[in-house]
């Protein structure tokens, strides 16, 4: 072989080697642009999954400062999502939860209210205490009858209320006064601890035995009195996704919230106690 075959044949194995590298570094380019149109594809298919719609809350009456905020702040951290709230007794919400009221969340202040629930299959899983709340009772503001404990109540020229026994606060407020082996007559039982508590606000009781928070919430409307009986009487709140829910993705993510830090800090400055 001739100094220019031998000169030629070199050429075109570098040639051809050049070649194979152009090929393998377009493949790899093509596999890097799949794989980022794979990645974009992703993250649109993420960007259409974001919750919206409405999310319907079954709530007891003590949440409803606290769940109106954890409300505002789910809606404005989900875009296109709505929190509708229904607060009340939860016997009451139960009950109609029971009934077919259309709900996709349900926190309840005590686990015999939430059993109510359960026990009808109409939870989708295992409630989950997510805070406690503790009694106290409220008296007029500045305290003019000198309210010191769970005796006084007693005092026949006194306007006692009580939430009804049917409903959490009021079962909690007839084991510490069973407890205490006390006789206490109310002039009234109110359907939930806001009702029982706005008698006293607009001065048509004297005291009321409610939950701290709702004293707290309260402000200088009333007047709080601790009393040690109702560390006995402590009520854990269970809450669940509802077997009927019609937006399950934005009840389990607003329930996520709740149990979160954030929301448990919004709970506990409500003077809810942790779970």
């Amino acid at each position: 072989m001739t100094r220019s075959a031998r000169r030629t044949r070199r050429m075109l194995k570098v040639t051809g080697a050049g070649a194979a590298a152009l090929l393998a570094l377009s493949a790899c380019s093509s596999s890097d642009s799949d794989s980022a149109k794979t990645s974009d594809s992703s993250a649109s298919a993420s960007a259409s999954d974001k919750l919206s719609g409405e999310v319907t809350v079954f709530a007891a009456a003590s949440l409803k400062e606290s769940f109106t905020t954890l409300g505002k702040e789910f809606e404005k951290e989900h875009p296109g999502t709505k929190v509708t709230f229904s607060f009340g007794g939860s016997d009451a919400l139960a009950a109609s939860i029971t009934g077919g009221a259309p709900a996709d969340v349900f926190a309840s202040a005590s686990p015999k209210t939430m059993k109510i629930v359960t026990d009808a299959g109409d939870a989708a899983g295992t409630p989950a205490t997510f805070v406690r709340n503790q009694l106290e009772i409220a008296t007029l503001p500045g305290n003019p009858d000198k309210i010191a404990s769970l005796k006084d109540l007693t005092k026949s020229d006194l306007k006692v209320v009580l939430c009804d026994k049917t409903v959490p606060c009021g079962a909690a407020a007839e084991k510490a006064i069973t407890a205490s082996k006390l006789k206490l007559t109310p002039v009234s039982y109110e359907e939930d601890v806001k009702s029982a508590l706005n008698k006293v606000v607009l001065k048509e009781a004297d005291a009321a035995v409610v939950y701290k928070t709702d004293v707290k919430a309260a402000g200088d409307k009333v007047e709080g009195v601790e009393f040690p009986e109702s560390a006995d009487a402590i009520n854990d709140y269970p809450i669940t996704v509802l077997k009927e829910s019609h937006n399950s993705d934005a009840a389990k993510a607003f329930i996520a919230l709740v149990q979160s830090s954030e929301g448990q800090k919004v709970l506990s400055e409500a003077g809810f106690l942790q779970p």
